[in-house]
């Protein structure tokens, strides 16, 4: 791999089969801006943290990008030291992708949002709008509205009545949804997508009274109808009959759809052999920490289609799904050959074949320790909530919160500004030129935080201290906390929020026109 890159040379690269993968390392609100099409998003502050997961072999080819500033060869050096072997930077970033004319895109999880537009186009996938929904439950209808987001989400508000069945789990409620013949089905997200995947999906298992509400839990509320708040009802299980079902019914969709599958026998042999592979486990998250496929990880059917480029940033990989016994990952991996994903698999027999096969499962959902977090965590000076030193410390230091802004926004000690650590190296000797002023660095748990004091170290900076346990420590203290925005060195924009949570009717619209003019 060449250190600098045309971006010619990653045009071809990009179209060719081999094996690479593609980083945005700007801040996730630039890459919303605008993006080159079918790259990841992997923002400087999250290298150490999702790395490991996003590229399953270091000697695996990877190209950086930036706008066109030092970024991406300060993300290359972060990477070659983790021990990656080939990383490459395009030549004058994004800017210079953009001044040759080449395709971008803007929005987040653009190829997913995009497939769910293509599906609805050529399946003419059937919805109906809120209005019509409404009027459906006022005349006593026999409906049955699915919600087919995160159980998080739908813990926050729901179409009034809705139960909860994260997209993965459709296939399982197929047979019981069958039986009960009359029944309407209506399949909802907070925008499009989700509710157009999950309304195909059951289609394609054979239910015909199945529709996607327009635009979710957003239409709603444009349509000037109220969400349910916090309902208190927990995501419903299909029926043991309706789930020994699936599995019939996943092997002849599998049939059909000519989708292979690998043997344990083989999967611990590939993996033990060190070829890059991606193992993702699409169960519900307290099954996957009750116990998963060593090396896997955890992303829900439906969200490893709504969000397939943020799990699967290699390009031409091998994919792997795992479930209990095959059904949800047979889905998942149907619709990834939909999306053109070349080389996707199902374990064979799910996970209760390597258990039956005599093979050992982790425990536990515990994310891994950052990579290069020992090293820097021995170089870190840290003072706790409880230290008598602390006061005087605050007295004399600028207090630096280097979480996110969000965090930041919600909790962050007094007096305290944010800065992402994005830009940490690049703009904070601008603004602190004296190298031995007193910085303590928080963050919500500590570990930002002592990333951000290796980069200060390296930069020069003498009196650097580590708020052990960050934000979550200071709280657990009773100490006084502030809220808000209102002192941010640079802007706050490493989160991209959907409008479904935090947005205004206006920002809902432009999502969703956004959204339905997505190229198909």
């Amino acid at each position: 791999m060449k250190a600098i890159l045309s971006c010619q040379e990653l045009a071809q690269l990009m179209a060719s089969n081999e094996l690479v993968a593609v980083f945005d390392v700007r801040e996730r609100g630039e890459f919303n801006q605008c993006q080159i099409s079918q790259a990841t998003s992997l923002p400087r502050s999250q290298i150490e943290f999702r790395i490991a997961k996003l590229v399953p072999n270091r000697s695996i080819p990877m190209v950086l990008y930036d706008e066109g500033d030092a970024r991406a060869p300060l993300a290359a050096a972060t990477l070659l030291r983790l021990g990656y072997e080939q990383v490459g930077v395009l030549e004058g970033g994004l800017s210079a992708w953009q001044r040759e004319g080449r395709p971008t895109v803007s929005g987040v999880n653009v190829p997913s949002k995009a497939f769910g537009e293509k599906i609805h186009h050529d399946r003419g996938v059937p919805d109906l709008t809120a209005e019509e929904l409404l009027a459906l439950k006022e005349q006593s209808a026999n409906l049955l509205i699915l919600d087919v987001r995160t159980p998080e989400e739908y813990g926050r508000f729901c179409i009034p009545g809705g139960i909860n069945v994260p997209g993965g789990e459709l296939i399982h409620w197929a047979h019981d949804l069958k039986q009960k013949g009359d029944v309407e089905v209506i399949v909802n997200c907070a925008g499009r997508t989700r509710s157009i995947i999950g309304t195909a999906a059951l289609r394609r298992l054979g239910l015909t009274r199945v529709r996607a509400l327009k635009n979710g839990t957003m239409g709603w509320v444009l349509a000037g109808l109220k969400l349910e708040k916090k309902p208190g009802r927990a995501a419903q299980s299909a029926s043991q009959s309706s789930r020994e079902h699936a599995v019939a019914l996943a092997l002849q969709i599998a049939a059909e759809e000519g989708i292979r599958f690998m043997t344990v026998e083989a999967l611990a042999r590939i993996q033990a052999g060190g070829e890059p592979i991606y193992l993702i486990d699409v169960r519900a998250e307290p099954e996957f920490a009750s116990g998963h496929w060593p090396g896997s990880i955890n992303v829900p059917g439906g969200q490893a289609v709504q969000r397939a480029d943020d799990f699967v940033a290699v390009r031409n990989a091998r994919v792997v799904f795992i479930s209990e016994q095959s059904a949800r990952a047979v889905m998942t991996a149907y619709w990834y050959r939909e999306m053109d994903f070349p080389n996707v698999l199902v374990l064979q027999g799910g996970l209760r074949a390597w258990r039956e096969a005599g093979g050992k499962v982790e425990v536990g959902s515990a994310p891994a320790e950052p990579l290069g977090y020992e090293a820097a965590k021995e170089r870190a000076r840290f003072i706790d909530a409880s230290d008598r030193d602390l006061n005087s410390c605050l007295t004399s230091a600028i207090v630096l919160d280097v979480g996110s802004s969000l965090d930041f926004e919600s909790a962050h000690l007094p007096h305290a500004c944010w800065m992402s650590r994005g830009w940490i190296d690049l703009q904070l000797p601008e603004q602190v030129p004296d190298l031995q002023q007193p910085i303590l660095l928080t963050c919500p748990d500590g570990q930002h935080s002592v990333f951000a004091a290796q980069t200060l170290q390296d930069l020069g900076y003498t009196n650097v201290t580590v708020l052990g346990g960050g934000v979550r420590a200071w709280l657990v203290a009773g100490l006084p906390i502030e809220k808000g925005l209102d002192a941010c060195l640079v802007e706050p924009n490493d989160v991209v929020l959907s409008p479904s949570i935090r947005g205004s009717k206006e920002d809902m619209l432009r999502y969703l026109e956004w959204e339905t003019k997505l190229p198909r």
